[in-house]
């Protein structure tokens, strides 16, 4: 009969292989829309969308960087931006905030129009009287090349100006908000014109695969799009499924009421959130090795000698739920949490309280692994009771398997009378209760640690620089196996001298899969081997104490 101890640590085994394997693969996988109270806006519909929204032209310019006579500029106190004059598309992003390596300076580039990296965010408004058309997008005006959020101002807006020769005059405006990364883009139209003006909002995000490899030692969250809709709050459309669309010819996704469309990636996003109460029509696309994801709205119509407005929301930024849950329906969950979301969401949120009051992530997992074991403290107890009972019980187990032989029918039979005349219950899985029990905290903390980007690039103490990361000099894993061969040297091993030969191993197997792991998630459980090792002490004192005063 295999050890039921066996078994619980073959399912952690594959835990760990399932997660080792995952962190080394490639992958592969509140601002408002402003309306003047003299616009009129009509949306008909009755009219649909067109799928060919994408203007042509600047398809055939996207592997190319846009010309600094092209560009202008914006810096907030998180964004610094970089709008391409033709369309008024945001085709550079840094997130100040963010750097790209630890201990540097530089910040990452969320959004660039580098050949290789290509990554930008485009809306337009199309229609036979402009701005824009199926063939092209409006060459804008600004009145300056720069914009600076100053200290004493909360909001800065950038407009483009398009004055249209048939009577219809186009203003892009980009309004940036102090310490916020989403951005309210807005057109207004001013139909100077004698004529009912008629045109349709787009909006979509443009990127390469470029993170699909990177190499060995990589983190495996999700890169690619995603959508909401009323029929489903949150959608992923990854890559592989945009290119088996594009094969069909397929653009349209489907249409829905308000929603999103987005592109993820590990801590960051870019993401479109049009207005709620608007029907919108999902599409994606496929072109020149580029992934587009995006949006369109129904026709809408401006009446002659009339103004109107039309626009929508764009998100550049990090995945932080605080700042993302507010601005749409769904969109929390792009924060990739894998499939135990609810747990990882509430081991991040115990964990985020308690930083907020020691200020060090790695103090906070010490405090939560804590919790979770007093939490769990009477079975813990229970169960180092059965161990310490079935450590004395081994001389007896053995004695039964040398009567026995290899009759395991009347082993089994002799086992369990004495498990009943020693008062000790099988289904106690041999003390390994709590270790099945730490399996889906262990999952939780394994995703948030790689998906929470509040832990990017968190310290802890000495030489743990990055919580986030593996422990540069591997001693952090080494000291969890040595913790986990002395837990074994506390528990009862197995009769069977090839069982108890394959348990000694295991701790220098877990020492090789966690050499790569997050080293918050090698701190946690460390800290649980120790923390159950000081258990275990104290209970075989306990009942050494109880046993003499029986005796006596």
């Amino acid at each position: 009969m295999i050890d039921k101890k066996i078994l619980l640590y073959a399912l952690l085994g594959v835990v760990v292989f399932a997660l080792w394997e995952a962190w080394q693969r490639d992958y592969n996988p509140t601002s408002q829309t402003t309306t003047s109270s003299d616009t009129k806006v009509v949306t008909q519909d009755s009219a649909q969308p067109s799928l060919n929204v994408i203007p042509k032209s600047v398809e055939a310019q996207e592997m190319s960087a846009v010309p600094a006579s092209r560009i202008i500029t914006v810096h907030t106190d998180v964004l610094d931006v970089a709008i391409d004059t033709v369309g008024g598309n945001i085709v550079r992003a840094n997130l100040l905030k963010y750097p790209e390596l630890i201990y540097q300076t530089k910040p990452i580039q969320l959004l660039s129009d580098d050949a290789v990296k290509y990554y930008v965010s485009e809306s337009g408004l199309i229609s036979n009287l402009g701005p824009d058309t199926h063939k092209k997008q409006a060459q804008y005006t600004s009145v300056q090349k720069e914009y600076a959020l100053s200290p004493t101002e909360n909001s800065i807006k950038v407009r483009l100006v398009l004055n249209n020769t048939k009577g219809v005059g186009f203003t892009k405006i980009f309004t940036f908000t102090k310490g916020r990364y989403d951005i309210a883009v807005d057109y207004e139209i001013d139909n100077r014109s004698h004529k009912v003006w008629t045109g349709q909002f787009y909006a979509q995000i443009k990127r390469k695969n470029f993170d699909s490899s990177r190499g060995w030692f990589s983190f495996n969250t999700y890169t690619g799009a995603a959508i909401s809709s009323a029929e489903i709050p949150y959608e992923k459309i990854s890559f592989s499924d945009i290119e088996s669309a594009a094969k069909d010819h397929k653009e349209f996704i489907r249409d829905s009421q308000g929603g999103w469309a987005a592109m993820q990636q590990r801590y960051f996003l870019s993401v479109w959130v049009p207005p709620h109460d608007q029907t919108h029509r999902f599409f994606s696309k496929l072109n020149n090795g580029v992934y587009t994801i995006g949006l369109s709205n129904n026709a809408i119509s401006v009446p002659a000698g009339q103004k109107g407005t039309v626009g929508s929301i764009l998100y550049v930024g990090p995945e932080i739920t605080d700042n993302i849950a507010h601005l749409a329906s769904g969109l929390d969950r792009t924060v990739d949490y894998g499939w135990l979301y609810i747990l990882s969401v509430g081991f991040f949120w115990l964990l985020k309280n308690i930083y907020k009051l020691v200020g060090n992530w790695g103090w906070a997992i010490i405090i939560v692994t804590f919790l979770i074991k007093a939490a769990f403290y009477k079975l813990s107890e229970s169960s180092c009771r059965s161990m310490a009972k079935m450590k004395d019980l081994m001389p007896k187990m053995q004695a039964l398997k040398e009567r026995y032989g290899d009759d395991r029918q009347k082993l089994h039979q002799a086992t369990m009378e004495l498990y009943k005349k020693e008062k000790i219950n099988p289904l106690n899985l041999g003390g390994c209760l709590p270790m099945l029990i730490q399996i889906p905290f262990f999952i939780a903390l394994y995703y948030v640690l790689i998906s929470a980007v509040e832990l990017r690039h968190s310290p802890f103490m000495f030489w743990i620089h990055d919580l986030s990361s593996r422990d540069p000099y591997y001693i952090l894993p080494i000291l969890m196996g040595l913790s986990m061969f002395l837990q074994q040297r506390l528990t009862p091993t197995s009769a069977d001298p090839a069982q108890a030969k394959m348990m000694m191993f295991m701790p220098v197997i877990f020492t090789v899969f966690f050499l790569s792991f997050p080293s918050g998630l090698v701190l946690y459980w460390l800290v649980s081997n120790i923390l159950s090792i000081l258990q275990q002490w104290y209970i075989n004192k306990k009942l050494a104490t109880e046993a003499k005063s029986c005796h006596r």
